[in-house]
């Protein structure tokens, strides 16, 4: 089931969260398993059935990033457990801040991850605000690398509320 389909929505890295709702709510009113109380038990498991695709579907579009990890999912460019290799300076920096990380407080962390997650924003920016279309393999590639340099920041933050 591809979500964007299920959706209505145009293939793109970031959705219109107004139109998400409007579309959500709708699909729910035509599915949700409180309607089909009278129907026949197939009819309930598919009810239920389609309203957890919805949900689960809504939960991605939902996140950001998760929804810009379903768009490159789709289009092919990760797969599961992918092995990615981050660029050498990315690395290079993330290092440096894992080797400061014990010596500073929650806020100053989150100063800096928000300082490193910038530029990163603002390199991608331009394709995750234009309309939906086609994107060139170069365009695809920096939604690549801006979401495997996300998902490793992700992983300092959760490793650090432990």
């Amino acid at each position: 089931m591809n979500y964007f389909e299920l959706f209505d929505l145009p293939v793109a890295p970031r959705i219109d969260k107004t139109l998400l709702a409007e579309k959500y709510f709708g699909l729910q009113k035509q599915s949700h398993p409180d309607f089909f109380t009278q129907a026949s038990e197939a009819e309930q498991e598919g009810s239920l059935q389609q309203s957890a695709g919805i949900n689960k579907a809504f939960g991605i579009f939902q996140s950001a990033d998760k929804t810009i990890e379903y768009f490159l999912q789709i289009n092919g460019a990760i797969v599961p457990d992918e092995k990615y290799t981050l660029p050498p300076d990315f690395l290079m920096e993330m290092m440096e801040l894992n080797e400061t990380l014990n010596e500073k407080d929650g806020v100053t962390i989150a100063e800096e991850m928000a300082n490193i997650e910038k530029p990163l924003l603002e390199e991608v920016e331009p394709i995750l605000s234009r309309p939906a279309g086609n994107y060139s393999p170069a365009e695809m590639e920096q939604l690549k690398a801006y979401y495997y340099k996300k998902k490793y920041l992700r992983r300092i933050l959760d490793r650090l509320g432990d």
